[in-house]
C-alpha cells in the first residue's frame, strides 16, 4: 500500500480535492482518485469528504492507494503485430474489431489476453488493478497504435506525456460530407446526460478537448483527413467531428443515419497512424507509423471508383 500526505498552504486552498490531487499524484488518474475518494482511501483531518471538497489552509489529506489486485483476464495466445519492443515498453499495431480490455461481453479475445500471453510477467499495474501495461487506449472498431508499458515507472512517466500534451497521436479518417480546409474543434467533452455510454460535447461536467484536423483529399461526398489530438478524452474525434457536422463514416454510435457507401464498412473509418513519445527510460523520441488497413484502404478504393 502507498501512502501520501499533504498539508494545504494558501496557495492551494480553494482548489477542488479530485483536482488537487490529480495535479500532485501524476502517476494515478483522476477517475482512479475520485473512485478512491468515494470508497474511503482519501481523508481530509481524518474524516472522508467528497471530490467536490474546497480545500482550506491547514487541512491534512491522507492517501492510501492499495496494492494492485489481480485481474481475472487469462493469457491467450492470440497473434500480435508489434512494431516495437524492448524491455520497457511495446507499440501494438491493433485491428480493427479487437477489444482492448476485458469487459462484461468481452472476457476473452482482447489485447490485454494476447498481451499476458505474449509478456508473461513483464507488464504494468496501476490504478488500481494490474492491468497490463495499458497507458492509453482505442475503441473496439478504431485500428492502429497504442502503446504498451511493461513496468510500473514507464507507465507512469508515459501517463505524465499525455498529460502534458506531449505524446504525439495522429488518426487518418474518413468523414462525411465536403471539409475544405484545416481547422482545430476546441469543445469540453463529457458524458451524454442521458445515454451513459455515449459522450457528446457539454459545458457539464467536462473536461477540455482539442482536436486539429487536416485534408488529405476529397470524394464525392466525404473527405479523407488527418486528425492530430492535442488532448486525449474518450470517443474524442468521433465526438468532435459529428459535432461539426462531418460524423466519421460508418460510426454506428455517432454517425447518425447509416449511408449505402458505408455498407463496406464494420465499424467507424478511423486508424491510429502515428504514435510518438520520449523513451520513459532512454530519454530519445520515437516515432512509429503504420500503413493503413485493408477495411480503410478499400473504402478509398472503393471512393475513387465511385468518382469515376
Amino acid at each position: 500500500m502507498t501512502d501520501y500526505e499533504f498539508l494545504i498552504d494558501k496557495e492551494s486552498a480553494g482548489s477542488r480535492l479530485d483536482k488537487f490531487l490529480s495535479e500532485n499524484i501524476a502517476e494515478q488518474t483522476r477517475s482512479f482518485l475520485a473512485r478512491l475518494t468515494e470508497s474511503g482511501g482519501v481523508l481530509i483531518n481524518g474524516e472522508q469528504e467528497s471530490k467536490n471538497y474546497k480545500l482550506k489552509t491547514g487541512d491534512e489529506i491522507t492517501v492510501r492507494i492499495p496494492e494492485p489486485v489481480s485481474i481475472s483476464a487469462q493469457p491467450e495466445n492470440i497473434p500480435l503485430d508489434i512494431i516495437y519492443e524492448d524491455s520497457d515498453l511495446l507499440v501494438v499495431n491493433k485491428s480493427q474489431g479487437m477489444v482492448v480490455h476485458p469487459a462484461p461481453g468481452n472476457y476473452s479475445g482482447t489485447l490485454v489476453n494476447a498481451l499476458l500471453y505474449h509478456c508473461k510477467d513483464s507488464l504494468s499495474g496501476i490504478n488500481g488493478e494490474l492491468r497490463p501495461g495499458i497507458v492509453h487506449r482505442i475503441d473496439k472498431d478504431t485500428s492502429g497504435l497504442l502503446i504498451v508499458a511493461k513496468n510500473d515507472t514507464s507507465h507512469r512517466l508515459l501517463a505524465q506525456q499525455i498529460k502534458e500534451h506531449s505524446f504525439t497521436r495522429e488518426y487518418q479518417t474518413v468523414v462525411c460530407g465536403a471539409v475544405s480546409e484545416a481547422s482545430t474543434v476546441n469543445a469540453p467533452i463529457g458524458r451524454h446526460n442521458t445515454d451513459r455510454k455515449r459522450m457528446t460535447v457539454t459545458d457539464k461536467n467536462s473536461r477540455p478537448a482539442i482536436t486539429h484536423y487536416f485534408v488529405k483529399k476529397q470524394y464525392l461526398g466525404y473527405t479523407h483527413l488527418v486528425c492530430r489530438l492535442e488532448t486525449g478524452r474518450t470517443h474524442q474525434i468521433r465526438v468532435h467531428m459529428s459535432y461539426i457536422g462531418h460524423p466519421v463514416a460508418g460510426d454506428p454510435v455517432y454517425g447518425g443515419v447509416r449511408r449505402d457507401n458505408e455498407k463496406y464498412l464494420n465499424g467507424q473509418c478511423l486508424h491510429a497512424w502515428k504514435i510518438g513519445f520520449i523513451h520513459p527510460i532512454g530519454g530519445k523520441y520515437l516515432e512509429f507509423t503504420s500503413e493503413l488497413p485493408p477495411y480503410f484502404s478499400n473504402f478509398i478504393s472503393y471512393l475513387e471508383k465511385k468518382e469515376k
